[in-house]
């Protein structure tokens, strides 16, 4: 790759943590503790289901 070419992937980059840190007042937030929680509680649940049949 010559000196004169711009592979892009400064630029790229720059854009989605612009894109990401824009905050949303529509956004849904959820905390992430009660993501882990449902995550634990639904893994027991399959557990629990697969031992039972």
């Amino acid at each position: 790759m010559s000196s004169g070419q711009n592979s892009g992937g400064l630029m790229s980059s720059a854009g989605l943590v612009r894109y990401f840190d824009a905050e949303d007042r529509n956004a849904i937030r959820i905390d992430p503790k009660t993501v882990v929680a449902f995550g634990l509680l639904f893994g027991i649940l399959v557990l629990i289901l697969g031992f039972a049949f």
